[in-house]
């Protein structure tokens, strides 16, 4: 050791003052550009040469090798594992379906989406309360389904819901009544497709035919 070593290892008040050269955070040229590369690493990119021609616009005047050195860091260090989350569509599923039938495993996610997420958790109430009304016939409980709709901030089932009073009567006698029209618009799906098929070029004579022959 020299004797300037010497001295100021004597010298330390504070074992932190020992803390120096090769054991000691220096200071590095990376070190601002550090947060644009972490947010670029966990978007995906991981080329180094990339992620250094895109720092030098930002004014690093660093060497590629300093980039290559931190990022081989992060490639080698271990990676917490995170749960992928699910997707709108997976949610809906979980939501439409009815509970019993839906897996421990799903059932346990939409719980712990329910409990992150209150709109969602009031839309499955809604949801599921509005299917027990349809499968079951229940239609005296639509008014109160439609008060306890418009007490949530839900756009979507607002909107359904001031489609259902425009034509409530319609809709009591659908949750009453055991016919459906199911049918008939099967059959209107039908004619429009036989309809498409022509291009508009018959008339309803020829469509008229159409439809009988097709039986």
């Amino acid at each position: 050791m020299t004797w300037r070593t010497v001295k100021q290892l004597a010298e330390a008040k504070a074992p932190e003052e020992l803390f120096t050269g090769q054991w000691q955070n220096r200071p590095s040229v990376l070190d601002d550009y550090k947060p644009y590369l972490a947010d670029r690493w966990n978007e995906g990119c991981t080329n180094a040469w990339k992620l250094w021609q895109e720092t030098v616009p930002l004014g690093y005047k660093g060497s590629y090798q300093r980039v290559r050195a931190y990022l081989r860091k992060k490639r080698t260090s271990p990676r917490p594992v995170v749960a992928r989350q699910p997707s709108p569509r997976t949610v809906a599923g979980w939501i439409l379906r009815r509970p019993e039938t839906l897996p421990e495993p799903e059932q346990l996610l939409l719980k712990t989406v329910r409990t992150h997420c209150p709109e969602t958790d009031a839309l499955t109430r809604h949801v599921r309360a509005f299917a027990v009304m349809l499968t079951e016939r229940q239609s005296e409980r639509l008014p109160d389904w439609l008060v306890a709709v418009r007490q949530n901030d839900l756009p979507s089932l607002h909107t359904l819901a001031a489609g259902i009073d425009r034509d409530r009567d319609a809709v009591i006698a659908g949750l009453t009544l055991p016919w459906s029209s199911g049918p008939v618009e099967g059959h209107v799906n039908r004619i429009k497709m036989i309809k498409r098929q022509m291009y508009g070029r018959a008339g309803f004579n020829l469509l008229r035919k159409r439809v009988l022959l097709a039986y």
